[in-house]
């Protein structure tokens, strides 16, 4: 039977986010050793032992929480590659990353989150990005709004940013994934905005997109811890995002791109900047 989450649940996801924070992840910060950090998939893609701690006790506790439920941690996903196949049939699931911006958090750099999503026969349903330096944590209920709270418990709305032609927009594109030559023609249509960004970190992205301080963001590989907290939270800020041929975005799909911006006509309008008429295909990721 599926599991309906209201706010009270969403509270002691949240709570269990913020002591995996305080327990396994500011204790390391600026405190690694040179054997805690490895390479996993390439020189993009670190791991270190604040990420594997964290996992192990966000995914203890959501087992405790809610008993039978499936959680697919990015670092077992990486263990267990077909792991994440089992989402589309779980009746309640929770896609985990527990430290996005591990290269920023390696390179001592306070920008980094912890993320994580609910999945309700395969539908995003709840979300959570929490940041550790600021200890306060954006959440998302589907159909019910985005807010976020801190430590004391005060919390506010968010929304996003007002429509603005591309020119007038502050833009965060992940183009590294893009395959060529995607790659290099949407690099060259970034002066197309009034400024592009970039955290190497999806959790505050997501953050401030959803807050109203980013109108776009843009990204090419799309696994779903790192998307489906992101996509429902911009959601219920008042966003509009598709995937680059216009198709909705799903976390059971993690190619053909995804587009993020304060409406379907902005929307439009950055795609049209940055892709112009050229085939969804060109924005899959290559084979692994």
């Amino acid at each position: 039977m599926t599991r309906r989450l209201d706010r009270r649940r969403a509270q002691e996801v949240a709570d269990l986010l913020r002591q995996a924070a305080r327990a396994e992840i500011m204790p390391r910060f600026r405190c690694l050793g040179a054997d805690a950090v490895r390479t996993k998939g390439g020189p993009l893609d670190l791991v270190t032992e604040a990420d594997e701690a964290a996992e192990r006790r966000i995914g203890t506790g959501l087992a405790r929480l809610f008993p039978g439920c499936l959680v697919v941690g990015e670092e077992a996903a990486a263990r267990q590659p077909a792991l994440p196949g089992r989402l589309a049939e779980a009746d309640l699931a929770f896609v985990v990353d527990p430290l996005d911006g591990t290269a920023n958090f390696a390179a001592e750099v306070p920008l980094f989150g912890v993320m994580a999503a609910a999945l309700l026969g395969g539908e995003v349903a709840a979300a959570w990005i929490h940041d550790p330096i600021s200890d306060s944590t954006a959440m998302a209920l589907r159909g019910e709004g985005a807010w976020i709270e801190d430590a004391s418990g005060r919390q506010q709305e968010l929304r996003v940013a007002p429509s603005a032609p591309p020119e007038r927009m502050v833009a965060s594109v992940s183009w590294a994934w893009m395959r060529e030559p995607l790659r290099s023609r949407v690099a060259a249509r970034l002066p197309g905005f009034a400024a592009t960004v970039g955290y190497r970190c999806a959790a505050h992205e997501y953050r401030l997109a959803a807050s109203g301080h980013l109108h776009v963001l843009v990204y090419n590989r799309l696994l779903p811890w790192d998307h489906a907290p992101g996509w429902l939270l911009h959601r219920e800020a008042g966003g509009y995002a598709a995937r680059f041929d216009g198709s909705a975005y799903s976390p059971l799909v993690s190619g053909g791109g995804l587009i993020c911006a304060p409406g379907p006509d902005d929307w439009e309008a950055v795609r049209t900047l940055l892709l112009g008429t050229e085939k969804a295909g060109d924005g899959d990721p290559p084979p692994a």
